[in-house]
């Protein structure tokens, strides 16, 4: 039983902190609302979690939001990503030529996770932050990690769950996402146009690793006009070379000899 009641108080953390984490601020009494649980027990939990410096005092007085030792774990899970490391200066390259938000992200179950972003100079407010989430069908970085997987998991993945539409053009169904995803699989290149957020269009190369299969997702991201409009051609030069030039450092290519070009 107490084994039992360890659990629910972990799960219960989790859950307050997965809510300041989407909330960036709440009260006790918000938390309580949303949990479904009294505003003592909330309060108790977060007087604990602050202890822990998990939680800290907001910016507004009765709020909270989270601690920095926070900052410190997720550090550590992001760093243990060869990805990241080989990504970095080629991601840092692309983002001083172009101007644009620039993505590494990998798969966790159903979503594509943000593991490192670097902001565009133009457009920042875009829908995945550095930590967040998309479902794999939705967004460029996102398709190019479901695109160069088997087609049984393209079966599965609309199978296995409800599929979210963010704006009128999100594939959604077997007829509008698997066309999609064959598309990606023929050019190499993730197409994202207006599909998470109205205006805001992204490409998206796979990375692979030396038995060739995905690793991660490169995106880049901006403004229709800026992604799709001027140039098209060259920007998705410039992010296929950045995505076979980070899978090369995993060993694609080098390893397995003549692989096809994915872009």
């Amino acid at each position: 039983m107490a084994h039992e009641g360890g659990l629910a108080l972990v799960r219960k953390s989790v859950e307050v902190l997965d809510l300041l984490a989407a909330k960036g601020e709440a009260t006790a009494a918000q938390l309580a609302e949303e949990l479904g649980e009294p505003r003592s027990s909330v309060y108790r939990l977060l007087s604990s979690l602050q202890g822990l410096d998990m939680v800290e005092g907001g910016s507004r007085r009765g709020t909270f939001r989270l601690g920095f030792h926070l900052l410190t774990l997720g550090t550590a899970v992001v760093e243990r990503f060869d990805e990241r490391r080989f990504a970095q200066p080629v991601m840092e390259r692309l983002h001083d030529e172009t101007g644009e938000t620039v993505y590494l992200c990998v798969q966790r179950g159903r979503e594509a996770v943000c593991i490192e972003r670097l902001d565009g100079r133009r457009v920042q407010s875009l829908a995945l932050k550095l930590g967040g989430a998309l479902p794999l069908h939705a967004g460029a970085a996102s398709r190019a990690l479901l695109a160069f997987q088997d087609r049984s998991a393209w079966s599965d993945y609309l199978e296995q769950g409800p599929v979210e539409r963010f704006t009128p053009s999100t594939p959604v169904t077997a007829d509008t996402l698997i066309p999609v995803l064959e598309e990606t699989l023929d050019t190499g290149v993730s197409v994202s146009d207006q599909d998470v957020t109205v205006g805001v269009a992204a490409l998206g190369v796979p990375i692979l690793d030396y038995r060739g299969q995905v690793r991660a997702a490169l995106s880049i991201s901006g403004v229709r006009e800026a992604i799709l409009g001027t140039d098209p051609a060259g920007l998705r030069e410039r992010l296929v070379e950045a995505g076979q030039e980070i899978s090369r450092a995993l060993g694609w290519q080098a390893v397995t000899g003549a692989v096809a070009d994915f872009g």
